[in-house]
Parts: structure tokens; sequence; C-alpha cells
């Protein structure tokens, strides 16, 4: 056990996180020069388009003897729970810091979630290599804002593999070897899950306390479910069967389970005949944060998008799906999502993999409703909120943001977390013309297009971070939206009352924006319970019914005429209209 390190590395978006990864797989020899690739560790397409990592990975790396156990985590606030996970299971992490950017805001609170853990943080100045680089500011950064000291910080260049000897060395030298008892109860904390199209379902695990053989019966704490272990493995980086995994070493294993769902992450695994007394501290299910509506284009696709959820949900067991009906979509499915990228990620995966035209809903939060009964729900469709009246009050998701910007921005950012009801909490200089703030703000605000204009305003510049505070009460009402005097459901939304005009006017003229013209006028409204508040119309497309009159008398062109309004006063009565995808992504760019 003296010979093990279990590590993480932590890092702020395009920090170069996969890419030291891959310098440390190249400098111990663990893949093969012709198997080498970018983003080794990255399995998805999506991952490596967009340059992010979305699900953990876990290498077992031999160097001078040791055994290192590098479990990868996932770069975006959505998936900050993975992280955690990733975290527990290990004793030390690499922060790594951008030598051009300094601390930024997701830094921080990776950087936090190490340090709640108690593990030994390493800093690491990544991109050294660039003109651009500033260490000092950088090294100042890291003492002043993430409290730890930076004289030891490893000077490194992931592209180039300068420095990367340094962080191997360090990894062994200063962070602890792992605690553990192989005869005691078996204790493994479930890291991640996926699902083989052959074995089942996969599980990362770290074996905190105990031993793990092929053979034995395994029960999982959380469901109190027992299966028999048929494989076991690590990862170095392809997968290599072993036949036992001992107490601190970190492994994969699969016990011929067919549902993802039956797992979940963080839970505990015991042995089904000698089970461990409590399990390990931090678990809890995963909460979707942010619901849509996913539609198909052509409705005769809804089976194949009923299948491609079942598919992709079981290599992703945070998506959380069920049917619903809309009156202008006609069938689809209510989903949730940890986040606007995970719901994004989602949507492309679906159409790419599976080939599907869909139309996503503008996204809502969860909402708690107070009934003057006394009951209490829980609502994500704002169609599901029931007559007001009924209504004691409604409670509203509440998040902690943090933002770091460049001072000269200061001004605008305050004023966009004003305007979008925030409090603040904190705000001071964090180094040479930097500034953090920290608000609190409601999730419904950020998921609309917080996110865009702060890199609007910042020119990119400003990072941000939020986590989830609690639930506070607010003055909310439901904003429908009307075409023709028929509700579209879709494209209702729960909006606080200081705001229901002034987001419906926005609406209605983005709406008339975006709705193509038909033969017949569409008149479009927003409405707050009965009372309209703005409206619109877009004028029909007309025929010149008279151009074929070259002369004559007056009533024959009168009668052309009101034959034609004849006409689009039936085809009103019959003819729908089509509602393009852009009139949903509307709701998210009212602002622009």
């Amino acid at each position: 056990m003296k010979k093990i390190r279990n590590f993480s590395i932590i890092a702020h978006i395009d920090h170069g996180k996969s890419t030291l990864a891959d310098r440390l797989l190249e400098h111990t020899g663990s893949v093969d020069v012709r198997k080498m690739k970018q983003q080794i560790l990255d399995d998805l397409d999506v991952e490596r388009e967009h340059g992010i990592t979305i699900k953990s990975r876990a290498v077992t790396i031999l160097y001078k003897g040791y055994k290192l156990n590098f479990i990868d985590t996932p770069g975006h606030v959505d998936f900050s729970y993975e992280v955690s996970r990733s975290l527990s299971a290990c004793e030390g992490a690499l922060l790594v810091v951008d030598a051009t950017q300094g601390v930024q805001a997701q830094t921080l609170a990776n950087a936090y979630l190490a340090i709640s853990d108690d593990l030994h943080i390493i800093p690491v100045l990544n991109k050294i290599d660039l003109p651009a680089a500033d260490i000092e500011m950088s090294m100042d950064q890291i003492e002043r804002v993430v409290g730890i000291p930076a004289e030891d910080a490893i000077q490194v260049s992931a592209k180039t593999g300068v420095g990367v000897d340094k962080v191997l060395d360090a990894i062994i030298d200063r962070i602890p070897p792992p605690t553990g008892d192989d005869d005691a109860p078996l204790q493994a904390l479930l890291i991640d899950a996926w699902y083989d199209s052959y074995r089942g379902v996969h599980m990362l695990v770290r074996v905190v306390n105990g031993k793990i053989s092929r053979g034995n019966v395994i029960r999982f704490m959380s469901t109190k479910r027992s299966f028999e272990v048929d494989r076991i493995g690590v990862h170095s980086p392809f997968p290599t069967e072993i036949d036992t995994l001992l107490s601190g070493e970190v492994g994969y294993l699969s016990a011929g389970i067919k549902d993802l769902s039956q797992t979940k992450i963080g839970d505990t695994i015991t042995l089904h005949e000698r089970p461990c007394s409590s399990p390990l501290p931090g678990f809890h299910e995963m909460k979707s944060m942010v619901f849509a509506g996913l539609y198909p284009v052509d409705p005769r696709d809804f089976e194949e998008l009923r299948q491609a959820l079942g598919k992709l949900s079981l290599n992703d067991s945070a998506i959380h799906f069920q049917p619903e009906t809309s009156q202008a979509l006609g069938f689809g499915f209510r989903c949730g999502f940890l986040g606007l990228l995970h719901m994004s990620i989602v949507q492309e995966r679906l159409e790419r993999e599976f080939d599907l035209n869909l139309i996503t809903t503008s996204p809502a939060v969860s909402y708690r409703v107070h009934l003057t009964s006394g009951e209490e729900r829980e609502i994500s469709n704002p169609d599901e909120l029931p007559p007001t009246q009924y209504i004691a009050k409604i409670e509203e998701p509440r998040m902690i943001v943090t933002i770091i910007t460049p001072d000269e921005y200061l001004g605008p950012l305050l004023k966009l977390c004003e305007e979008r009801r925030g409090i603040q909490r904190k705000m001071e200089y964090i180094g040479h013309k930097m500034v953090l703030l920290e608000y609190n703000l409601p999730l419904a605000e950020i998921i609309m297009d917080f996110y865009d204009r702060l890199k609007t305003f910042s020119r990119g510049y400003a990072t941000m971070d939020y986590q989830l505070l609690g639930f506070s009460e607010g003055d909310l009402i439901k904003l429908t939206i009307l075409i023709n005097g028929q509700p579209l459901d879709a494209l209702s939304i729960i909006v606080h009352k200081e705001m229901a005009y002034t987001r419906g006017k926005k609406l209605v003229e983005k709406l008339k924006e975006v709705i193509p013209r038909q033969l017949f006028e569409v008149i479009i409204q927003s409405a707050v319970g009965q009372r309209v508040i703005s409206r619109d119309r877009i004028p029909p497309l007309r025929k010149n019914v008279i151009a074929k009159c070259y002369g004559g008398d007056i009533t024959r062109k009168r009668k052309l005429l009101e034959k034609q309004k004849e006409g689009k006063k039936r085809m009103k009565q019959v003819g729908r209209v089509e509602i393009p995808q852009d009139a949903f992504l509307s709701i998210l760019r009212l602002d622009e």
C-alpha cells in the first residue's frame, strides 16, 4: 500500500487538464506511441469537439516502482457531483492553473471541493511556454484566492512536456499513500458507472477497506441489491483483467447488472456475507436542475426518440425522462438535466448518434408550490402550475454564483446581476485589477442567457461558477403565449411578477421575427391569467388577385377581393402555424 498514490487533476475549463494527462501517460510509457492521440481519456466525439471532459475515467500508471492511480474528473460545473465523488477517492490533487489567465471561477470551486475532502494539493502552473504567461501573478492569486502556499508550485508546459517529470516525482513525494485494512469488511466507493453492450454495467470503484475478488457476492448499501462479481480489472489505460482489488486500489468490476439505474454514483459497495457496519459518507442522489421538453419534428419519430433516450440513459444515469403531450408539438418527453451544458450535450448526441431531428422547448427549473390546502408540490413544467387562487406561495431554487473578472468590466456585471434579482454577498480584489464577486441569484435567471451576457460584457474574460444554496419564496406568476388565441404551452414560462410585462413584450417581439409569414394573419399575444399584456401581428402573405383585371367595372375587383377575404377567413380557422426551433430558443435571447 505504501507504493500506491491516488490523485486527481482539477482545473478550470481549457486550462490544459486533458493535455497534462496525455503527457503523464506518454512520459511513463503507459501508451504505445502508435496508439497515442490527443485527449486519449476522452472517448466521446462530443468531448473532443467541445474540448471538455464529460465522463470520469481512471488510469493506473506504473512509474519508478509506484502504482499511480489517476482518477480523471469532468471540468464543468454541471458535473460537480462527479468531481466530488472522484476527489473523495483520492489522497491528493494536482491544481492546474493557466499561467496566462490565473485563477478562474471553477479553479476556485474545485479547489474548495478538494480542500473540504482534506486532500493534499500540488499547484501546477501550465502554459509557461506562452509569451503571455504571467507566473508571478498566477502564484500570487493561488496564495491570495485559493489560500494555499505557492512557493512549491511546479511550472510545466503540458503541450511540450516541460516539467512533467517533476510533476510525477511530486505525486510520489508529496501525496500520502492510502490507508486501509485488507482484513476488514469490504467498503468500496462507487466512483462512476457506464454501460457496455456485451457485459452490462461496468463500475469504477475505490476500495477503502477490505478486498474484492472475482466470484464475490457484493451488495449496494443504498439499494440493498446483491450481485456476483464476474470481472475485475484496471485501466492502464486500456482494460486489463486482474483477480483481486486490495484496499487502497482503484479499478473496475462488472457483476452482470443490466440496468444502470441499479447503480448509484457515490454508493458504498460491501460483501453480502460479511457486510460493513456503515456506508462511506457523502452519498446523495443526483438531482436534475434544468428541465426541458424534447419533441421530434416528425411525429412518426416518437418511438425512435423513446428508444434513443432509453439507450442514452444506459450510459448517462443523470438523464431523467417521462412522456408528455403538448398541444402545439404533439407527443414528446419531459427530460431532466444536470445543467444547460448537459442538456446541450444530450440533444447533440441524440441528433448525431440516432439521426433524429428534434425541437427542444425552453428550459425551466423545478419550483416548490405550497397550496392553500397545506399540500406541497414540486413542478418542473409551467403547465403544472395550479390556478392562482389555490397557491399559498411559490419557492424557487437560488444559487451562490462566483464571478471572477477584470475590474474594468465590473460596472456592467454588477448591473447585470442586479437586473437578474441578485443579492450581493461579497466583492473583493484578489490581485492586480482582478475582482471576485459573489451573488445570490435565482437559478431561473441564470439559465436564461446570463452566461452569454456575462461573456459579452467582459469580452470573454469573466468566468463563473455556481452551486445550489436552497429554495426561497418569490413573487412568481405564469406567463402564457397565445398564437391566434390558442395557448402555446411549450412557450409558457414562470417569471417574477415585476418582470412579466417586459419579458412578455420582448418575447412577442422575438416571436414576430422568427415565425414565418402565413397566408393568413397571425396574432401573437402574451398573457398573465386572463389579462393580455402585449400583442403583435404578422400580416398575411397576399396574392394580387386583381392583377388580371385590366379595366371594367369596380364591382369585378370587389368581387375578387371579397372572395379572397372569405378564403383567408376559412384558412385561419383550419390553418396551423408552424413554430420553428428558433421560437423556443428566443426565450434564451430576450435581451439581445
